[in-house]
């Protein structure tokens, strides 16, 4: 049972997203990935560049523009406190040449909602 339920979770998760425009929502239930924010680089799976505008972000995972209103955004993300609640962790990067895919995950090449 506990094996279905693991394949259920994982192959329920968003399997449409790719980067660009990012939108924290309040709540878990809006949210199409929950994400962690870690400490150190390691232990991301993504390391995130947050662009200053918003063309910078189009079509990379790496490279996010957070908008303000939820219509806008690609991607709607909710931060979560710990490891295990998240779908994929990231840590922030200083330069834009330091992002990339840290670790391979489920979500590697598709952070941003087709339309």
């Amino acid at each position: 049972m506990k094996k279905i339920l693991f394949l259920l979770a994982l192959f329920s998760a968003p399997a449409f997203l790719k980067a660009g425009n990012i939108h924290e929502v309040k709540y878990e239930y809006q949210a199409d990935v929950k994400v962690k924010v870690v400490e150190y680089e390691y232990q991301a799976d993504l390391l995130v560049y947050v662009t200053d505008y918003e063309y910078q972000s189009q079509g990379k995972d790496q490279n996010w523009f957070f908008v303000k209103y939820e219509y806008q955004a690609d991607t709607k993300v909710f931060f979560v406190d710990y490891d295990y609640q998240a779908d994929i962790k990231i840590f922030y990067v200083k330069y834009e040449y330091q992002a990339k895919w840290n670790k391979q995950t489920k979500f590697t090449g598709r952070f941003k909602k087709q339309k």
